[in-house]
C-alpha cells in the first residue's frame, strides 16, 4: 500500500468540497477519479499528495514515499529561451544520464535541445511525465494528462502511461474526464461527487445506479474495459521474475529501471 484515505474530508469557508473518502492506491496499479467539474477530484488527489490536510478523516503514506506530480495547468512563460534540458533541471537535481534516461522512456530524447515553446501539446506532455519520472517515482499523480492533445495523441499518452507503470511498478492516481479511454486503461475507477459515489473495476462502475446517475443510461455504451493481469512476480530487492519463464532461467532477472 503506497497511500490511503479514510473518510476524509475538506472543508473551506463553511462548505465541504470533498468528504467520506476512502480509496487507497497500491505498488503496480492505475487508479482514475472521474466525476463532474467541481466533484473534489483534485482536491482529493491533494489529499492523497498530502499537498492539502484533511479536516476530517486521516490520510496515511507510506514512509518517506517518492512521490511525482504532473498537475492539470502548469504556466510557463513561453517567451523564455528554455530548452527541454534545462527544463527537467531547473526542480530536479538528476543527473545528464537520468534526464536522458526519463526523456528516452517517454520517446523525447530527440527534443532534448529542442526550445519548450516550440513543441507541440502531446510533445509537452511527454517532456512532462519525463520530468516526473526522471526520480522513479513510487507514485504517480497525473491530473488530466492529455490536455490539448488530439484523440491519437491521448491514445499514445495513455499507452505510455501504462508502460511507465509496468516499467517503474509504480502506482498512479489518474484524474480525467474522458471516460472512453480511461475505462480502458485503468484498473480502478473512483467515481467523485463531492463524496465517493460509487468505485470498484471499470466494468462494474460503469454498470452502477449512481455512474448512469451522473453521467446518463448510455453513458456506458461503446466503452472498453480493461482487466490488468499480472503475467509476473515481484521479488525482494525490486526483481521481477515472469512467470512463464522457469526459474533456472531467470539468472539475471529484471529490474525496473532507476531513471
Amino acid at each position: 500500500m503506497l497511500v490511503s484515505l479514510e473518510n476524509a474530508g475538506v472543508r473551506r469557508s463553511d462548505k465541504w468540497l470533498v468528504r467520506g473518502v476512502s480509496m487507497a492506491v497500491e505498488a503496480g496499479e492505475i487508479v482514475t477519479f472521474i466525476g463532474p467539474n467541481g466533484s473534489g477530484k483534485t482536491t482529493t488527489a491533494k489529499l492523497v499528495l498530502g499537498i492539502l490536510k484533511p479536516d476530517e478523516g486521516r490520510v496515511q503514506q507510506k514512509p518517506n514515499l517518492r512521490v511525482s506530480y504532473v498537475p492539470q495547468q502548469l504556466a510557463v512563460n513561453w517567451t523564455l529561451p528554455l530548452t527541454v534540458n534545462r527544463f527537467l533541471q531547473l526542480t530536479n537535481r538528476a543527473s545528464t544520464e537520468q534526464a536522458a534516461a526519463a526523456l528516452a522512456a517517454t520517446e523525447t530524447l530527440h527534443l532534448a535541445e529542442a526550445q519548450i515553446s516550440t513543441l507541440s501539446g502531446g510533445e509537452f506532455q511527454r517532456v512532462l511525465l519525463a520530468r516526473a519520472i526522471i526520480r522513479a517515482p513510487e507514485l504517480l499523480v497525473l491530473d488530466e494528462p492529455v490536455q490539448g492533445v488530439d484523440f491519437n495523441g491521448e491514445i499514445a499518452l495513455y499507452k505510455l502511461i501504462e508502460d511507465i507503470r509496468t516499467r517503474l511498478n509504480c502506482g498512479i492516481l489518474l484524474i480525467s474526464h474522458d471516460l472512453h479511454i480511461v475505462m480502458s486503461t485503468t484498473d480502478q475507477v473512483i467515481c467523485l461527487n463531492g463524496h465517493v459515489c460509487c468505485s470498484g473495476t471499470p466494468a462494474s462502475v460503469a454498470s452502477s445506479k449512481e455512474f448512469k446517475s451522473l453521467f446518463g443510461d448510455h453513458a456506458a455504451s461503446g466503452l472498453a474495459f480493461y482487466e490488468h493481469k499480472h503475467d509476473h512476480e515481484h521479488l525482494p530487492g525490486g526483481q521481477i521474475r515472469h512467470k512463464h519463464t522457469p526459474p533456472a532461467a531467470q539468472a539475471d532477472p529484471v529490474k525496473p529501471a532507476s531513471g
